[in-house]
């Protein structure tokens, strides 16, 4: 039989039924010889038109439940219970084969990440072009009309040009619209967006989220919305389903969920999110002298023919135990700057004083003594990290490369450096691929503070982060900085945590320095129009029931 309904994407169905009926899921991993259960009785429903979000921590088996829904479980795991049903269709009870007819033509999939999940060497239109092709919805002669059609319904401009690049040459916001585009191709009407702008800068965020209401509006696409920002899941989702540890704990609208919460474990979640929960560091003293003090600085890029002004007359001082954050879209400029800051990167013109030392006037000998007063925590924790190297050797080795210490002295730091990072000695012994992303975080944080340092550069350190994740690092950092007297320059596209960490704040755009101030002064009276865009950007709970015309 064939399991593709006849003009699925549009057709209005039985509204009888439900889009999609999740009902008493389980789901199993085989691990060592049993079976170790991921998902536990899980229902959830999705109506035509509407957008249900999935939130919870890490391992609470929302991806998990996702994934059962899609087809697309692990060769491990596998639905151990419980129906899902697809326009009253158990797909529970398919093969394979109808599966991959399914998926794509009935269920999209929008995945996370953007630079992983377009392959490098194909060119955006013939990615597109793919399910059009493989699903016989379009032949060889009408294939690019609808392609840039496609590539125009999301927001993408210039789409015959576009078609023709290739993946290296989009931004992260483009990519991220490329792949929607590919889900929208064979007109599914269920699609599944797993964290789909967690990577994202707010703006880029609003844009992309904004396309999303409107296929959901215009075509009726129900969307299963994974997410960790539960500010997203507040502001567009219809209705918010609350997971933990393979368990449904709360489900119902955003405002009744997430501003009313019923369950303690969805009032931590609430509580950790500081997009949600408004909490933010109290204003402290006037900064002490300066650590950091970057005057002038200035790097260009030669791309193809054109001149790129990545880092254009910057100009800020970082106290010393205070942190600075420098917020922005991507390419404005805020990692450039922090890059020449630790001496990744060579500055044009400009100096870099870190505690009276000029960086940019540095010889190699120079340079190497300065990785002792300034260390850079990374995005991904586990890829910073060796994968050859114990958790041990990884925080020992900057202390060996410094020549610090004998063995036996090292171990001990090793183990009480893992204690400041509130992780148990016996972490020492494990490997990378066996750590969480908290974990991971942690022991970066550790190896990065082994030197004893004076400044931190921090990379978008938690973005990757579930909220409950992320609030603990952040706290971490605090109390750090509070015990330790580090100074922080703080990279980041989440505005929340900005607020939330920061004492002082710089807003980049192409290059420049537009506002530097106080977080009170940037957050509560921002001066350009470019810092009131991006504050404007900012997900936000709905404040009251809206109409949005959905079916």
């Amino acid at each position: 039989m064939s399991l593709i309904f006849p003009a699925d994407a549009l057709a209005p169905g039985d509204s009888s039924i439900p889009l999609l009926r999740v009902e008493d899921l389980h789901v199993a991993y085989r691990s060592g010889g049993s079976d170790v259960a991921a998902v536990r009785g899980v229902d959830v429903t999705v109506d035509a038109g509407r957008i249900v979000a999935l939130v919870g921590e890490s391992g609470s088996g929302k991806s998990t439940t996702a994934h059962a829904v899609n087809g697309m479980l692990p060769a491990a795991g596998r639905v151990s219970g419980g129906r899902i049903l697809y326009r009253g269709l158990d797909l529970t009870t398919i093969s394979a084969k109808d599966f991959r007819g399914l998926r794509g033509r009935s269920i999209g999939l929008v995945p996370q990440d953007p630079g992983t999940s377009l392959n490098p060497v194909a060119r955006i239109g013939a990615q597109v072009a793919e399910p059009l092709i493989i699903h016989g919805l379009a032949n060889r002669r009408d294939v690019d009309r609808q392609v840039h059609e496609l590539l125009e319904r999301v927001g993408i401009d210039r789409p015959d040009v576009r078609a023709r690049q290739f993946p290296h040459q989009l931004s992260g916001g483009l990519k991220q619209r490329v792949l929607i585009a590919i889900a929208l191709a064979a007109r599914p009407r269920l699609i599944i967006a797993d964290e789909p702008t967690s990577a994202l800068d707010v703006t880029v965020q609003r844009t992309v989220l904004d396309h999303v209401d409107e296929l959901v509006r215009e075509l009726g696409v129900a969307i299963l919305l994974i997410t960790h920002d539960l500010a997203v899941a507040a502001e567009r989702a219809d209705t918010v389903v609350v997971l933990k540890d393979g368990e449904v704990v709360e489900s119902g609208t955003p405002e009744q969920v997430l501003e009313h919460p019923a369950h303690d474990y969805t009032r931590r979640l609430v509580a950790d999110a500081p997009s949600l929960s408004g909490a933010r560091r109290l204003a402290r003293s006037a900064a002490p002298e300066p650590l950091l003090e970057v005057s002038g600085l200035r790097r260009t890029f030669r791309v193809g023919g054109d001149t790129i002004k990545a880092v254009d007359d910057v100009s800020f001082a970082l106290g010393r135990g205070r942190t600075l954050g420098l917020l922005g879209e991507s390419g404005s400029g805020k990692s450039t700057t922090a890059r020449i800051v630790v001496g990744l990167e060579q500055a044009d013109a400009g100096s870099v004083l870190v505690d009276g030392r000029d960086v940019t006037a540095m010889g190699r000998k120079d340079m190497r003594e300065l990785r002792r007063s300034v260390q850079i925590i990374y995005q991904n924790p586990v890829s910073s990290l060796d994968p050859r190297y114990t958790v041990g050797r990884a925080i020992e080795e900057p202390l060996r490369a410094f020549g610090i210490g004998d063995a036996a002295w090292r171990r001990l730091r090793v183990a009480e450096l893992l204690d400041q990072v509130a992780l148990p000695a016996a972490f020492a012994a494990r490997h990378p691929h066996e750590l969480s992303g908290g974990q991971g975080q942690r022991v970066a944080i550790a190896r990065a503070i082994a030197v004893n340092p004076a400044l931190l550069v921090c990379d978008e350190p938690v973005s990757a982060l579930d909220v409950t994740v992320q609030a603990q690092i952040l706290d971490l950092l605090t109390r750090l900085q509070d015990e330790l007297g580090l100074s922080y320059l703080f990279i980041s596209h989440d505005l929340a945590v900005i607020r939330q960490i920061c004492d002082h704040v710089g807003v980049m755009r192409q290059g420049r320095l537009l506002e530097l101030g106080t977080v009170d002064e940037i957050f509560d009276d921002p001066q350009d129009a470019y810092t009131q865009a991006l504050l404007r950007a900012i997900p936000a709970p709905r404040q009251a029931p809206v109409a949005t015309g959905r079916s």
